[in-house]
């Protein structure tokens, strides 16, 4: 019995067909419309094939072809584009989190001077102030890493606008707390958002202690380490 086909697949089957007819107007005088309509229906044959296994992965592999073809490209071309799919292959149409991220250069700088790893810092970024650089917090923290007039100046900040000297102080901040915590993050991050001195107070010196204590600390502050931890594995290369 034939697998039926995925609606998203037969569109761009039609698509595919019509990219064929345009095709056969486009082609060199030198191409006879018979050579056209014997490679197109090879390539129909192969998508058609690969069409009734997994609809997904197929119409990924159809939609590359399309993307890549345009009306002037030879049913030959298209043809062979087809063959160098595997049904097996998947197409990769993704790229590194950190591609468009801004200020990656001042991230990769601060996180070799201070051993953090940097899709640990982009994630307290993109938490704190959504890359920001102008962020206050209603409480007065300002910046990338939202850093409070206190913290700031304690690690020589005298402009916390300036993305440099934030990125740099947050994460000399964030490493002392790793640190200090014997790199559980978790608690390093709790510590972060809602201060040391709460964290020591309730005993919390691992990761295991916050899961074990996590509801005792303000809900904000429950949230910001799953969300930081979360996001953290977008900007892992």
């Amino acid at each position: 019995m034939m697998n039926s086909i995925d609606p998203r697949v037969m569109k761009q089957l039609l698509q595919l067909q019509l990219l064929n007819k345009v095709s056969l107007f486009s082609d060199n005088q030198g191409t006879s419309s018979t050579d056209g309509s014997d490679d197109f229906g090879a390539l129909l044959q192969t998508l058609m094939g690969q069409a009734t296994g997994d609809s997904d992965s197929s119409s990924d592999l159809l939609t590359a072809a399309l993307g890549q073809a345009g009306a002037g490209t030879s049913l030959s071309s298209l043809s062979a584009l087809s063959k160098s799919y595997s049904p097996l292959q998947s197409v990769d149409q993704t790229s590194t989190a950190t591609d468009k991220v801004p200020f990656q250069d001042l991230v990769e700088a601060a996180s070799k001077r201070y051993g953090v790893d940097s899709s640990l810092v982009n994630a307290v970024i993109k938490q704190e102030s959504d890359f920001n650089h102008q962020a206050v917090s209603s409480a007065g923290a300002k910046g990338l890493m939202q850093l409070m007039d206190g913290t700031g100046s304690g690690f020589g900040v005298t402009n916390p606008f300036d993305p440099q000297q934030n990125i740099d102080a947050g994460t000399h901040f964030l490493s002392n707390l790793l640190k200090k915590y014997d790199g559980n993050e978790g608690v390093a991050l709790a510590a972060y958002n809602a201060g040391a001195n709460r964290i020591d107070r309730l005993g919390i010196r691992n990761d295991q202690d916050l899961s074990n204590k996590l509801h005792l600390l303000p809900k904000e502050t429950q949230g910001y380490v799953n969300k930081v931890l979360n996001a953290k594995s977008n900007f892992t290369i």
